[in-house]
């Protein structure tokens, strides 16, 4: 890994980006919606250097969701990560990646979120779920659209039969709920993800995870951000959708809706 003159790793270098050009060609017009899948986004001696920097699962650092649509843990505060953690998300909100990420991706005004809102590093255990939803539309603090979603996986060996696919849903259109499930994305380490959040994005890992416990489903995410459009959703947190026999669920039903009210979610979440 190329070292800068402050000692620190040049993250740029460690990114493949002749495979991020390959993918993104395919970005524009995917089903069911704009989205591409990077193997090896990083060196790999790289992204093993990310992976052990995340904390294991009992670690104190994390904030918990804990209900029945989402089990999973998140930490998004910059003073958790480490250093080849934190060089690597400031480099991924530089307005140097922002601006290759726009020529790739077509997208433009496009701003990086550099308070990492719902993002930072993410981790699931066995059992460990979340619903099929839509994600927030503007941004709390920002009044921004989230445009495009960016996910890299940090779990070694992770074997097929463990689950956690990325699922990426059609839209029901007369429901306005997730219809068809038309790709599945198996979390593989050092496979990145990128998606745009505003066709009706409908995705999820509504199947619980079933690896050993020893083994976590652990990612790095973080979204950018464009300009608010005409016909743009205003929701201000995630439409989650029920799964399997959770749509006859009165209870289910009742929790969805907290979930999406700005006022009423942080009642929901689960244990802190």
């Amino acid at each position: 890994m190329k070292k800068t003159r402050n000692s620190h790793v040049n993250v740029e270098d460690c990114i493949n980006w002749e495979g991020v050009g390959k993918a993104f060609k395919c970005f524009r017009g995917a089903e069911p919606f704009d989205h591409c899948v990077i193997d090896n986004f990083f060196t790999d001696e790289f992204a093993k250097h990310l992976e052990s920097e995340i904390p294991e699962f009992e670690s104190d650092v994390w904030q918990k969701y804990n209900n029945p649509i989402e089990i999973k843990k998140i930490t998004n505060y910059w003073n958790h990560f480490p250093e080849h953690t934190y060089n690597t998300f400031s480099y991924l909100c530089s307005q140097n990646f922002v601006d290759k990420l726009k020529k790739l991706s077509g997208v433009d005004p496009l701003y990086a979120d550099y308070g990492l809102n719902g993002g930072g590093w993410h981790i699931h255990r066995s059992g460990g779920k979340l619903n099929t939803h839509l994600d927030y539309s503007i941004h709390p603090k920002m009044g921004l659209l989230r445009k495009i979603n960016l996910i890299v996986y940090l779990n070694s060996d992770w074997e097929e039969s463990w689950g956690g696919h990325l699922g990426l849903w059609g839209e029901d259109e007369k429901e306005q709920a997730p219809g068809e499930l038309m790709q599945e994305v198996l979390p593989l380490f050092n496979r990145a993800v990128f998606l745009d959040t505003t066709q009706n994005s409908w995705h999820g890992l509504p199947r619980p995870i079933e690896s050993p416990k020893d083994q976590c489903r652990q990612s790095m995410a973080l979204y950018f951000l464009s300009t608010p459009e005409e016909d743009s959703s205003d929701r201000g947190k995630a439409l989650f959708a029920p799964y399997g026999d959770q749509k006859d669920d009165p209870g289910i039903l009742e929790l969805i809706k907290k979930r999406s009210g700005t006022n009423t979610a942080a009642d929901v979440y689960g244990d802190k």
